[in-house]
């Protein structure tokens, strides 16, 4: 099967995205179990898990839910969450572009955290393959699915167990994203946007609605670009070694 055709790319990109499966794999469970365990009827839990497919915000509007919050402040929030998919988006942005609606539309849904962390390293190789985004679409869909086999079981579990949210399982996210941020940096650039994002986040971290994390992250990529833009502008304008001045 040649490298680069469709179908290889769209299982390249299925099996890449098994790593950060792992991790969310404890994440999608208690919230399955949390849903349940806040009042949510099982039809609502996996229509959250079906039709919002966002981690952080399905856990916020489950809280929401269970505290009796109105719909506006629920949408509200959730949007504030998912703020951050519009940096994705406007990464992902220029190897997309060209793509049609029906290609577009659904890799917009399922865009997630994980599945952009995987993704982006594949299209910045440059290897001549015209068939990324079918990588796009197997990581996509792989991470869906366990997306919604998750929420099953923790919707069977939360029947059964009491306070999985307090065993920490959630901590496995967070040691599988360490894990794949870690190697791309490979910059001065890049490592000071992750040290400064992670800084101000932490310091906002009392911000509502996770606004910090956007904030944070605002931040981090314009010192990176600030100091991307300084180290080309001294580069066109040192010449070369040897080259007459």
């Amino acid at each position: 099967m040649n490298s680069h055709s469709a179908a290889s790319e769209f299982w390249s990109g299925a099996r890449d995205t098994i790593p950060v499966i792992v991790g969310a794999i404890p994440f999608g469970i208690i919230f399955g179990a949390l849903a349940m365990n806040a009042g949510l009827s099982v039809v609502a839990t996996m229509g959250l898990s079906l039709i919002v497919f966002a981690g952080s915000s399905q856990f916020v509007a489950a809280g929401l839910v269970a505290q009796g919050a109105g719909i506006v402040v629920i949408i509200f929030t959730t949007f504030i969450v998912n703020l951050r998919h519009a940096l994705y988006s406007a990464s992902l942005g220029p190897y997309l572009s060209g793509k049609s609606q029906r290609w577009l539309m659904p890799l917009a849904f399922w865009l997630t955290d994980e599945t952009y962390a995987v993704v982006v390293q594949r299209y910045a190789r440059d290897d001549g393959s015209a068939n990324k985004h079918w990588y796009h679409l197997g990581s996509s869909v792989a991470m869906y699915s366990n997306w919604q086999l998750c929420t099953v079981i923790g919707i069977v579990a939360g029947t059964q167990l009491k306070g999985m949210a307090d065993w920490g399982l959630e901590f496995a996210m967070v040691v599988t994203f360490i894990g794949i941020v870690v190697p791309l940096l490979r910059s001065l650039p890049l490592v000071l946007c992750a040290v400064v994002a992670g800084g101000v986040s932490v310091f906002l971290r009392d911000w509502p609605n996770q606004s910090g994390l956007l904030v944070g992250s605002v931040v981090g990529i314009g010192i990176a670009m600030l100091l991307d833009n300084g180290s080309a502008k001294r580069s066109v304008k040192e010449p070369a070694k040897g080259a007459p001045s």
